[in-house]
Order: structure tokens, then sequence, then C-alpha cells
């Protein structure tokens, strides 16, 4: 594990190069340690994959005992325990006009179309983190043979609720925004609800699962699926 100053404002503590789950439970039980402990002159922190982020006030607390007070807790942390992971069943649309870059996933796997849809419905995803717009979820576990790379040229704009696939990983667009993930499928499910708290459907450490509907299901589902 790594602590190194980002700039005057925010250090990254590092808890491995890899993507995998013991490191995410690493994250896990440092988040939730500065959730009961936050130390006078932290602003927030930021999860991500493998580190965090941890942002303070240098008008309050200098880096030099930021460091001393994150090297001891480090020390006394313990992974995250196994706990029972909370399972979000999400509805998915694949194909169509919800699914542009379906067939070329298929081709690219040297598969039918059908089978993406069965691999990737099939499968638990583990949600590592919330990033990129809000709501969206980096999600792990995903089968290698439907494995694609992004886009070479991303879209403009990509519209809520579109499923895609980025090499190894696969997410939903929770606002309309530009992107270069390969489009399967739509969910009429809301990833980010901003009126509600916490606004985000997903959090880490959750559980998705995909399970496919019809077009008619699709409309029937309405503006917002709870």
């Amino acid at each position: 594990m790594n602590i190194i100053q980002i700039n005057e404002t925010s250090v990254l503590v590092e808890f491995g190069k890899t993507i995998n789950e013991n490191i995410h439970r690493k994250v896990k039980a440092f988040c939730e340690y500065l959730d009961k402990y936050p130390f006078m002159g932290m602003i927030e922190y930021i999860p991500a994959f493998s580190s965090v982020s941890v942002v303070y006030n240098p008008m309050k607390i200098k880096y030099e005992k930021i460091y001393s007070l994150l090297s001891e807790i480090l020390c006394n942390l313990n992974s995250s325990p196994e706990e029972e992971k909370r399972v979000v069943k999400i509805p998915v649309c694949y194909g169509g006009k919800f699914g542009p870059d379906i067939q070329y996933v298929a081709d690219y796997n040297k598969i039918s179309v059908e089978e993406v849809i069965k691999i990737h419905s099939s499968g638990e995803y583990l949600v590592y983190m919330i990033g990129f717009a809000p709501g969206f979820p980096y999600l792990g576990g995903m089968s290698d043979k439907i494995a694609t790379p992004r886009r070479k040229s991303p879209r403009t704009s990509i519209p809520r609720g579109a499923v895609g696939i980025a090499g190894m990983q696969t997410g939903v667009y929770p606002i309309s925004t530009p992107g270069g993930w390969q489009l399967i499928g739509s969910t009429p499910q809301q990833l980010f609800r901003p009126e509600e708290y916490p606004p985000s459907l997903l959090k880490s450490g959750d559980i998705v699962k995909f399970y496919p509907i019809s077009f008619d299901e699709y409309e029937k589902y309405g503006e917002v699926v709870k």
C-alpha cells in the first residue's frame, strides 16, 4: 500500500495495481473507517478500483500529519469482511435500436447475437465503483467470451439507460453523455435519481444481474422503475 501526495489538497492511497475482489474489500474497509472516524480537516474521499483519493483542507491539517494518520490507519486496517451483498436486478432490452453494436460484439467474438445476450444476462457483476458520470457503475465479472474493444470513434451522445461493453467491462449510462462503449441494449431502470437520497441506485459492493425483456415490456416500464 502506498500513500502518494497528488497536490496541496489531496493524497492517493493505493492498495494495488490490479482489479480484483481482495483489493476491492481493502478499499471498502478503508472507506468504512473514514466514514466512522473522519479526521480533522478531511473534506471527502473518492474510491476507485484499487485506490482512494483523500481530499483535505491544508489550512487545518498538513500533509505530514495526513501521512502519519493514514499510515497508522493502514497498518491496523483489516479487509472488509465478507458480507451478504445487495443484489440489484436490471431489465435490459437487447439489440434493435437499443443495441446498435450488438452484431459487432457477436462478430468480434465469433458467436451469435443470441449467445451475446445469453452470456451477458447470465453473469453476476460486482460494482467496483461509481464514476465517469453520476451513477455510472463500473462492473467487474464479465465473461471474456463477449469482451470487445471500445469504439474507435466515440459517439457524441449516448442516451440514458444504454448498456455497453468496453474491453472486459460492462456498464450502464445513467444519463445522456458522450461515450465510446459498444452499445448492446438499454434499460428503462433509472440509475441516477437526483431527487432521491442517495441519488445513485447502485453503490460499491452491490451485485448486478441483468435480465432480458422485450420491446413491449420495455415500453410498459415507463419512465421510472423501482
